[in-house]
């Protein structure tokens, strides 16, 4: 019995914890609604089970990566310096092709290095909860592309956002708003075309988007190699990712050279007859 009764503690501190958070949340620092707070008495103490069972607590800070061609939505936690995979969510509907978004009206979802804070989440959402991507970012301004309120969000309809359907979307919603309540100033998204393998990336080296990809390649390389997301810059028109982390995380980066061309690497391939 009292094993029990410690077992249930353990499970429904943390809740109460974020509840109390959530109260203040919903006094003004970040925005609440009626919807996101039903959702959150709903679906928290669920979450909190699952990520107890991973070492992990709701409120921990958060990593997203979205793959479009997969149709895949995937948060990680972090403990400690490194994350590990919590949830893979299945995409319900994005509109246009791989490539990414480059002007308003072309309803394209957008491609690159994204990040949310608590002013991008909106609990009041017309498609139940949604959190704004922050399209365009630095990158996207600095070759003129443009657009706006480009989201994840609930429902199964798309016009340049990832629609989510309502029932993904409040796990999703609360994961993020936990980490924001909790103090996570800004959660990383990283959007890219397909898992960013050199299998696949040799599959559309015929693209018009293959230099962005390249260079979307780099972060993605840098989370495989180290599992934890890169701090991201735009320096040239182009991603840069700060060098300085190896030293925190250990490990090496993969060795491919940034910006390596697909002419340097179809020659490799040919040498050694792999991908």
């Amino acid at each position: 019995m009292i094993r029990h009764f410690f077992f249930q503690a353990l499970v429904f501190l943390p809740l109460f914890f974020l509840a109390a958070t959530h109260l203040h949340a919903a006094e003004g620092t970040i925005p609440s609604s009626p919807t996101s707070q039903e959702a959150y008495r709903r679906i928290a103490p669920k979450l909190i089970r699952e990520m107890q069972k991973m070492d992990a607590n709701l409120g921990d800070p958060v990593f997203i990566r979205i793959f479009k061609k997969e149709n895949q939505l995937e948060i990680w936690t972090r403990k400690g310096l490194i994350y590990s995979l919590f949830k893979t969510y299945s995409i319900c509907d994005h509109s246009g092709t791989l490539g990414p978004k480059v002007s308003e009206g072309d309803k394209q979802s957008p491609e690159g290095f994204y990040t949310v804070g608590a002013s991008q989440l909106n609990p009041r959402s017309q498609y139940h909860l949604s959190f704004n991507l922050g399209f365009p970012n630095e990158f996207d301004r600095s070759h003129k592309r443009t657009g706006s309120v480009l989201m994840v969000h609930g429902r199964c309809s798309s016009i340049g956002c990832f629609a989510m359907t309502d029932f993904r979307m409040e796990e999703i919603y609360i994961i993020v708003e936990s980490a924001i309540i909790s103090g996570q100033l800004q959660v990383p998204v990283h959007i890219f075309p397909f898992h960013m393998t050199w299998k696949n990336m040799a599959a559309h080296k015929e693209s018009k988007w293959i230099r962005f990809w390249e260079n979307l390649k780099q972060g993605y390389d840098y989370f495989e190699g180290h599992k934890a997301p890169p701090l991201v810059t735009v320096q040239d028109k182009r991603y840069r990712f700060l060098t300085f982390r190896p030293l925190l995380f250990g490990g090496s980066l993969p060795t491919v050279p940034a910006g390596n061309s697909y002419a340097q690497f179809k020659k490799i391939t040919r040498k050694t007859g792999t991908l």
